[in-house]
């Protein structure tokens, strides 16, 4: 029962993502085309709240809700960061969609996102099982 509020959060950031059109497909491939600031404005906006929310976070020593403290550990560049990165960026192209939002495109009726879903799904399955051969 205590995760029916995690439910129904991320049922109202669906809503708010189908309403804001950052889930459209058009929107998507305007930005890809470099043909609408819509979706370079809403990404530019978040990683300046994400910003702004990391450095309040860590000049007040917020703790966790178990009264842990939070650190931010620093991540060692590669080159699979890269590969990664052109593997999500042409999936995205391809589809329209990025991983998140599509369970929000399936709830708002685009069925034909459920193909991208299940391919995605499928995608992390084969990741987990080749994982250690990977060069991370």
């Amino acid at each position: 029962m205590k995760s029916i509020k995690y439910l129904f959060i991320g049922m109202i950031f669906g809503f708010i993502l189908v309403k804001s059109e950052v889930v459209s497909w058009y929107r998507i491939q305007e930005m890809f085309r470099f043909q609408s600031f819509h979706m370079y404005g809403v990404l530019t906006s978040a990683i300046v709240v994400g910003l702004i929310s990391i450095q309040i976070l860590k000049r007040l020593k917020v703790k966790t809700i178990n009264g842990e403290e939070i650190t931010i550990e620093k991540k060692e560049f590669n080159k699979g960061n890269i590969f990664g990165g052109l593997i999500f960026g042409f999936g995205w192209a391809l589809t329209g969609a990025c991983p998140g939002p599509l369970y929000a495109l399936v709830g708002s009726g685009a069925s034909i996102m459920l193909v991208a879903l299940l391919s995605a799904v499928f995608g992390t399955y084969v990741y987990g099982v080749i994982r250690d051969r990977l060069p991370h």
